[in-house]
């Protein structure tokens, strides 16, 4: 656990966490709660933290909110959790509830024409494995491949993209991993800033993260929390704390636990 803003008094913030009624503690899911794997449908939370969570939900001081790339409807059954957390997918396009209600945001018609042509590249040719097809945009990932199919990816799939980006109006952004098309102005940014100022006044705050995506995050949360890299290796980032995960994150979580005298 290292503090990389010489001005983060992290004693503060905890002392902060446990005399406040209510917190709020969002969280990424791929790199952050779980390890990046090649079949992402096996990417489940690294051992210990689903108990943590379980605890920290159940506790109900605090308002446990996933913010994720992936579909919402794609991380209840990798948590795994018997109390389910608000999830905002899609970088904050959609928002499931924990009791089920589910809600996204309505694309217009030069928008769904923009991944209809999205789809068309891919049915050209492209190995559909690497593909994710979200309610709000289309992702390809190549992580963990050979760099030769990663070029051909680049070149059968993203080099189209970008010129349908260009005319649609859906928007091209690298990932850690990975190249997405997207609708503009919804990320992570917002669905923070959105749960900020529902939470109204006298409460805690953190956003831990990992991936370029979660800068807007970061930024969006300014000096109202605290943001927190999840991350084995070192990058430029807008976060105050660095976790390398997991032991540092399960540090975080058991303390998050303790500071609120939740009982396990």
């Amino acid at each position: 656990m290292e503090i990389l803003d010489e001005s983060l008094d992290l004693a503060r913030f905890w002392i902060n966490v446990a005399g406040q009624p209510h917190s709020l503690l969002m969280l990424d899911y791929d790199g952050t709660l779980a390890p990046f794997v090649v079949s992402r449908d096996r990417a489940v939370p690294y051992p210990g933290v689903r108990e943590r969570l379980e605890t920290i939900i159940r506790g109900g001081r605090t308002r446990v909110v996933v913010v994720t790339g992936r579909s919402a409807g794609d991380i209840l059954p990798l948590l795994g959790l018997d109390h389910a957390p608000e999830i905002w997918g899609s970088h904050g396009g959609e928002r499931m509830m924990p009791d089920g209600s589910y809600r996204r945001l309505q694309l217009d018609e030069p928008l769904l024409r923009g991944l209809q042509a999205a789809d068309e590249v891919i049915e050209r040719g492209a190995d559909t494995s690497h593909l994710e097809i979200k309610p709000l945009g289309r992702a390809f990932h190549w992580r963990g491949l050979p760099a030769d199919e990663v070029r051909r990816i680049d070149e059968t799939v993203a080099a189209p993209w970008r010129e349908i980006a260009e005319t649609s109006g859906l928007e091209m952004r690298q990932f850690d991993g990975g190249v997405e098309l997207r609708v503009p102005g919804v990320d992570k940014g917002h669905a923070v800033t959105t749960l900020l100022d529902e939470m109204g006044d006298g409460f805690a705050a953190a956003y831990l993260g990992d991936d370029r995506t979660d800068e807007d995050a970061f930024s969006a949360l300014g000096d109202r929390g605290l943001p927190v890299m999840v991350r084995t290796e070192y990058r430029s980032t807008g976060a105050r704390l660095w976790l390398q995960p997991p032991e540092d994150l399960i540090e975080f979580l058991q303390h998050w636990i303790d500071i609120t005298d939740l009982e396990a």
